[in-house]
């Protein structure tokens, strides 16, 4: 049996899926399409990628195959140690849990910004 792939979006994955990034694309339609693919979009980065470019996240939480990450108590707490929401949130949503034992990658089109992050990442930049 092939272990599950799970992934994060960063704010700037869901800008970059919005501008028509390929790679951002090809991630959301494994995650629609191919069994054992997960894909995570945790709210406070959506909220975030909805202030860059309007419009977002409506559209990224309308599309089969992601999951919106709710701001639960656990979130909230992780957060509450963090000068910036979304990069705490989506941080939080790629740490090993129950379902995702070894945790979640994060996507994203800007990997400079995770050097030094507990993280592992996946860019998607050009």
């Amino acid at each position: 049996m092939t272990e599950a792939l799970h992934f994060v979006l960063d704010e700037t994955a869901m800008v970059a899926a919005g501008r028509g990034n390929v790679l951002a694309s090809r991630l959301i339609h494994r995650a629609h399409s191919e069994v054992g693919w997960f894909l995570y979009a945790p709210a406070c980065a959506l909220v975030e990628a909805d202030r860059i470019r309007p419009g977002s996240a409506e559209r990224l939480a309308a599309l089969p195959g992601i999951t919106v990450l709710d701001l639960d108590l656990p979130a909230a707490l992780a957060m509450a140690r963090e000068t910036s929401w979304a990069p705490a949130h989506t941080r939080h949503a790629a740490e090993p849990t129950a379902e995702r034992p070894n945790g979640a990658v994060v996507a994203t089109a800007a990997p400079d910004v995770w050097k030094g992050q507990p993280v592992r990442v996946l860019d998607l930049g050009p």
